[in-house]
């Protein structure tokens, strides 16, 4: 049992699955977020680039290392606001079978 402002709460382990579907979410999440953000920042970057090098690679790296620690954060919210306990490969498996069903 662990402390939580007062109020005694049974410590909860993630399972593997749960913890295989989040990073399976966050890393092929993150490619088109990483797209997204490369279309809006490397253009305007451009003379940035050519004019200071160094500096600009700083600045453009931080820029996605913070929209990939943003995500990170908001995706494991959602996982543990919704409780996803289920594997997400089972999960697309029972979505595209209600999809398959509803379309038949």
């Amino acid at each position: 049992m662990i402390a939580d402002g007062g109020l005694w709460m049974t410590a909860r382990m993630d399972s593997h699955k749960k913890s295989m579907s989040e990073a399976f979410v966050n890393s092929f999440g993150g490619y088109p977020v990483g797209y997204g953000v490369g279309i809006i920042v490397l253009p305007l970057s451009m003379g940035w680039i050519q004019e200071d090098p160094y500096m600009a690679n700083i600045a453009i790296t931080g820029v996605y290392a913070t929209v990939s620690f943003v995500r990170s954060y908001f995706l494991r919210r959602i996982f543990e606001k919704h409780g996803v306990d289920d594997n997400f490969i089972r999960l697309a498996q029972k979505g595209i079978r209600k999809i398959w069903r509803n379309s038949s």
